[in-house]
């Protein structure tokens, strides 16, 4: 599909103020510019973010209630339980509330749903067992804030409830004691991007600050807070990018076990951002997928490292036995959408037997990926369907359902992902009705943007000028790596690798050459011979190879030159 390549402008008499002010490279300041960073106290905080730079916890809704109740339970020594989620971020926010509450002396238990048996947030069967196990308080971290009946079901059995969350809040909000959550309508903190793990961090900073305990004995949990804000996808971004920043810093030198034996299994040369999202949150995130969530949080509570090596050796096992449900069910999406009628629709809309519902939601994230049209796929089971969609930019995926709800059990998301749950009979009903739908919004007319920081070169650059762009770590969602145009290279060297699936280039302008790598992007090799003249964007990149470093490009899009 062509793609709408656009390129900022650029600003130099404000580039050349921000590079000689804070002492940074042109290319690095013409990339501050283009995230709209024009303050010289907000340049400051996204270059040198420092433990200072953290906002006042007790702006939060709720949290001077919270903290209040959570000191009495500690005083009073009362059962508390915890009720987390499956995903990296419920994983770590359960971790970080257990062992600081457990360090001030209180005891408490951990629930994580089952995602297969149970699926996200509140259930009223935990809630009974929670109850008879004569908890007096519920604490949720990264859910709760929708379970409005499980709530109130846990009142009337005598157990009091606060809610530490991340997510839209629904119209009404749950009859908690405390509903901490910066998305409430209510809100006046500055910043509601935050990971449920940064909302459970935020609420053990409001403990200690009100216990006068020094701040070292909650900044220490950073490398788990880090873990599950940039493993979330939240935007990296405020204090989203203090967390990850500072965080990173510790999770080099972690003195959790279960998070350093997994990095040492994972062989990782550098630990960033990109470890993080494709080294650890898949093999976390694998437990919960695979129905085994409570071995994620016992890695992360161990003190032993013989239990930390063991349970790592299983969440690489589950791992692999992910990916390879994954690769099936991509391709068997794929076989499907060789139909031509399917290939005409708007959206995909697709569903089959023995689809494991916990890994189609990174199949339908591929498939919207490489045909840029919203997807949903669902798996039969009995005579339900359940399964996960991902959107384009420019179609609110959750908005669709919400239009089309007539034949829909259960959904819940937000734009650009949701789960749902129908009736296996309605399948085909509610496919016409979303085709439909989106046949009228136009999706068909979305053209996906690449947006470009800046043209460069190859002649302008240097190891030196890409070690330097390294002070914009750490990248993610709303912080992406940088993306670059070089136009008029000619290609001297281009094959497929690994069975066709990666694209591997040399490129020539005058006398230098560079090499690119382009993955999932094998298919290009027949397009373009040796000799052909192209524009190709992508992120600048150093290759090390036995000790030799060399500068790449990770492509994300080839055209044919224009010159």
């Amino acid at each position: 599909m062509n793609k709408k390549w656009e390129v900022n402008e650029a600003n130099d008499i404000l580039i050349n103020r921000i590079s000689n002010e804070f002492n940074v490279s042109r290319l690095v300041a013409s990339i501050i510019v283009n995230k709209g960073l024009t303050d010289s106290n907000e340049i400051e905080v996204f270059l040198h973010p420092r433990r200072t730079d953290f906002h006042d916890p007790f702006l939060m809704p709720d949290m001077e209630i919270a903290v209040n109740r959570i000191i009495k339970a500690i005083k009073q020594n009362e059962k508390v339980a915890i009720y987390g989620d499956y995903d990296v971020d419920g994983i770590t926010s359960s971790t970080i509330l257990k062992r600081f509450l457990e360090e001030r002396g209180l005891k408490t238990d951990v629930y994580i749903p089952n995602r297969l048996n149970e699926g996200y947030g509140l259930n009223e069967e935990a809630i009974r067992e929670i109850a008879k196990t004569e908890h007096t308080l519920i604490i949720t971290v990264d859910c709760g804030i929708t379970g409005n009946k499980e709530i109130e079901l846990a009142s009337s059995l005598g157990v009091e409830t606060v809610v530490t969350d991340h997510h839209e809040p629904a119209e009404k909000l749950p009859k908690a004691l405390a509903v901490v959550d910066c998305k409430r309508k209510d809100n006046k903190y500055p910043f509601n991007g935050l990971a449920g793990v940064g909302v459970a961090f935020k609420l053990i900073q409001a403990i200690a600050t009100r216990l006068g305990i020094r701040e070292e004995e909650y900044l220490k949990y950073l490398d788990l807070v880090c873990v599950g804000t940039i493993s979330d996808i939240v935007p990296l971004v405020d204090e989203n990018r203090t967390i990850s920043k500072l965080g990173l810093r510790l999770v080099k030198q972690t003195r959790n076990i279960g998070l350093k034996v997994l990095l040492d299994s994972i062989g990782y040369q550098k630990i960033d951002s990109n470890t993080i999202s494709f080294g650890v949150a898949p093999r976390i995130n694998a437990c919960g997928r695979m129905g085994h969530e409570k071995e994620a949080l016992e890695l992360f509570l161990t003190n032993s490292i013989e239990e930390a090596k063991k349970i790592t050796e299983n969440l690489n096992k589950y791992n692999l036995e992910r990916q390879e449900i994954e690769k099936r069910i991509f391709n068997e999406v794929q076989e499907m959408m060789q139909r031509p009628e399917e290939q005409k629709l708007p959206c995909i809309i697709l569903g089959k037997e023995n689809w494991h519902h916990g890994v189609i939601g990174i199949v339908s994230s591929k498939i919207t990926d490489m045909y840029f049209k919203p997807s949903i796929l669902l798996c039969f089971e009995d005579n339900l369907a359940k399964g996960s969609g991902r959107s384009v930019q420019g179609f609110d995926l959750h908005e669709a359902l919400e239009k089309c709800n007539t034949y829909i059990k259960q959904f819940g998301g937000h734009s650009m992902a949701v789960g749902i749950t129908i009736e296996k009979d309605n399948f085909e009903k509610l496919k016409k009705e979303l085709e439909d739908y989106a046949t009228a919004m136009d999706v068909s007319s979305i053209v996906p943007v690449i947006k470009i920081d800046e043209k460069i070169q190859l002649q302008d650059i240097s190891i030196k000028d890409i070690k330097d762009l390294e002070l914009l770590e750490p990248f993610g969602e709303g912080n992406k790596m940088p993306l670059f145009q070089i136009s008029n290279v000619k290609i001297s060297s281009i094959r497929a690798l690994s069975e066709g699936k990666h694209l591997k280039m040399s490129l020539k302008d005058e006398n230098k050459f560079i090499d690119i790598i382009g993955f999932n992007l094998g298919n290009l090799s027949s397009e373009y011979p040796i000799g052909t003249k192209v524009d190709v964007v992508g992120n600048l990149e150093i290759n090390n190879y036995k000790g030799m470093e060399t500068i790449q490009i990770n492509l994300k899009d080839i055209r044919h030159s224009l010159n």
